[in-house]
């Protein structure tokens, strides 16, 4: 089999321009077969019958005389044979070999039979006449002699077409060679990436069909290298989130192992051990969350809900974080019923309420208010906390990032609560943003449709 796209698109052209040829050329005699017997055919006859009127009004000799004199014999050759097989000829072959005559062809003719001899079915080559001249029945062969033009004719038709085929060819290599150029960079270029180089540069500025193809491998090699960025950055935050809880587990557990340590420092000891493995059961907990959100197979459990008391029961629920800091809510819930899958959003407003708790200043203020059009209703979460820079907001929702990560001790978690609500928010078919400004606060506003549609 040719593995080589540059020699099956050479061979394909030759064999499609050759066979194309030969196909047309049967084609063309098959549709013409009796035009082309005729034009072969008539020219004969006629001939032939000019001759024998000859034969039949003058004396033998008189007729051989004149008939060998006859300017026609330049296209004809005639054979004039007695009923033994013995014959004369008029004209000359220039050096061809004349069709052979059998002695029942012969018999035939003699009997007052035409016979037409065609052996490729369209072309008449040898014409046989019965002649009648004043010593009898003779049988007359005539066949066409192509002029001496015609050998030369054939030959430069023939030449022509190798020519043209050996110019063709060459063409269509150098053709073959830019249609396959670009193909070839596809190749290099997708070895390289499976090496792990994503920094490909295909520079091909074809607007065909490859070069719609070049294209998009460029991008698919762009998403691939934001990928494998994503790909690093979350095995280095997993294992910088995993090696803190570690790294406090084993130390306090080593120091449980002195003699000497006193019952309040074991209990402390105790807790922190207690805290880090709960941290750590936490971000588990978070990062198969997330996982199950990103894959095809999460499925939302759709019910009819009141989107304004599930918002209040959220801050009901974590009143202890806010109460104790002295955090005030104001609220404008307007009455909304809501499609969507309960507890994930109450997901959603958990970990946003959480956040503006978090990066609040004590005694801060918190708005969430609640707006509704035809199809949509719109959340919004305001606090005045710390806020966020605008490059961090680019990032804000990636897993396991942090904004303002020089408070990254002093605000715990794992960086993946908004991570989950925008993948969550993304699954209801609605839209996450946000509005901050460092030290001012910081707005969520989310966008869902009143009825979620199924997936």
């Amino acid at each position: 089999m040719i593995r080589s796209l540059y020699t099956r698109i050479v061979l394909t052209f030759l064999v499609s321009v050759i066979g194309g040829t030969v196909l047309a050329l049967y084609v063309a005699v098959w549709v013409y077969k009796d035009k082309l017997n005729e034009n072969m055919l008539m020219p004969l006859l006629h001939f032939g019958q000019d001759v024998a009127r000859l034969y039949e009004t003058l004396p033998l000799t008189e007729a051989d005389e004149f008939v060998s004199g006859m300017y026609q014999l330049k296209s004809f050759y005639v054979r004039i044979y007695e009923e033994t097989g013995k014959f004369k000829s008029f004209g000359s072959l220039n050096g061809d070999k004349p069709v052979t005559v059998s002695m029942e062809q012969l018999k035939k003719v003699i009997d007052g039979e035409i016979v037409q001899v065609n052996p490729s079915g369209y072309a008449t080559v040898l014409l046989g006449l019965p002649l009648t001249t004043e010593t009898g029945t003779k049988a007359m062969f005539l066949e066409s002699i192509g002029p001496p033009s015609a050998a030369f004719t054939r030959k430069w038709i023939l030449n022509f077409i190798t020519y043209s085929l050996i110019a063709g060819s060459l063409l269509i290599l150098v053709a073959a060679m830019f249609l396959v150029r670009p193909i070839k960079k596809l190749t290099i270029a997708t070895r390289r990436i499976a090496d792990g180089d994503f920094s490909v540069k295909l520079n091909i500025k074809q607007k065909d069909e490859l070069g719609t193809l070049a294209r998009s491998f460029e991008e698919m090699t762009h998403d691939l290298q934001q990928l494998e960025q994503l790909r690093r950055e979350f095995v280095s935050n997993v294992s910088h989130e995993i090696q803190s809880p570690l790294t406090s587990i084993s130390g306090y557990a080593i120091a449980l192992k002195q003699e000497n340590i006193g019952v309040h420092e074991r209990i402390r000891y105790l807790d922190i051990i207690i805290n880090e493995a709960d941290r750590m059961s936490k971000m588990s907990a978070s990062l198969l969350k997330l996982s199950l959100l990103e894959s095809q197979s999460q499925q939302l459990t759709l019910s009819t809900l009141s989107l304004d008391e599930q918002i209040r029961r959220v801050i009901v629920a974590i009143q202890p974080q806010w109460s104790a800091r002295n955090i005030t809510f104001e609220l404008d819930l307007k009455a909304v019923m809501l499609t969507g899958d309960h507890d994930q959003l109450n997901q959603v407003w958990t970990n946003i309420l959480g956040n503006s708790i978090k990066f609040s200043k004590d005694g801060g203020i918190i708005t969430v208010s609640i707006t509704q059009d035809n199809t949509n209703v719109t959340v919004t979460i305001s606090d005045t906390g710390i806020g966020i820079s605008p490059e961090d907001q680019k990032r804000i929702f990636e897993r396991f990032f942090k904004a303002d990560r020089s408070h990254s001790r002093k605000y715990e978690g794992s960086g993946m609560g908004l991570a989950i609500v925008k993948q969550i928010v993304s699954l209801h078919q609605g839209d996450i943003r946000l509005e901050s400004e460092p030290g001012r606060g910081t707005t969520f506003i989310v966008t869902l449709p009143i009825v979620t549609p199924a997936v």
